[in-house]
């Protein structure tokens, strides 16, 4: 189930990522380890605080009636995604880690069996981050309940079994290194994003 979030219009959303550069036009290298012509870089909007409210609202306002006790979302892009989120919420906010390539809660942070969570992540594009917190969420015995993000690159066609949100929806282009049109003009690929492959 996909909802757009009813708090701005989809074209509102889009200028608040404008006004702040964060789509980005180049050859760019994805943590997926796909290539594409165009990249979020969610950063450069969540460094203001009010716009980072603003599209945490909008997520939020999806769900509002489902019993949310904890929000958590992938470090690095998911932390302050989660922060807000849950803040709009009135609940609490953690978030995973990758040690040694595993995506794992860390430092003290524990979920209760049966605990309500939402998992939250800033760009999606293949859903792999996401469904690596959502199987932590699990193996600790507790449910996710919901699907949040801000940008939903795949225009909608990830799909996590779950109820789920993006306040915007984009279909972004990428392609499989050995594809790629950009690697075919000789441009270079660049890795704008926090994780090393």
């Amino acid at each position: 189930m996909q909802k757009e979030s009813k708090t701005l219009k989809t074209e509102e959303y889009l200028d608040l990522f404008r006004k702040s550069n964060a789509l980005l036009e180049g050859h760019f290298l994805l943590t997926s380890g796909k290539h594409s012509g165009q990249y979020m870089q969610c950063a450069q909007v969540l460094q203001y605080p009010d716009r980072a409210a603003v599209l945490a609202e909008g997520l939020a306002d999806f769900f509002r009636d489902f019993k949310i006790q904890t929000v958590i979302g992938p470090a690095m892009g998911g932390i302050l995604v989660a922060h807000e989120v849950a803040k709009a919420l009135g609940v609490r906010a953690l978030f995973t880690e990758r040690e040694n390539g595993i995506m794992r809660l860390r430092r003290g942070f524990m979920l209760s069996p049966g605990e309500r969570v939402l998992v939250v992540e800033d760009v999606v594009t293949t859903g792999g981050s996401v469904r690596e917190v959502i199987a932590v969420v699990q193996e600790m015995g507790a449910v996710p309940v919901g699907v949040g993000v801000l940008v939903d690159r795949s225009g909608g066609t990830v799909d996590f079994g779950l109820p789920q949100s993006s306040v915007l929806q984009l279909k972004i282009e990428s392609y499989a290194a050995e594809e790629c049109p950009l690697c075919v003009q000789g441009l270079p690929a660049i890795k704008p994003g926090s994780r090393k492959l």
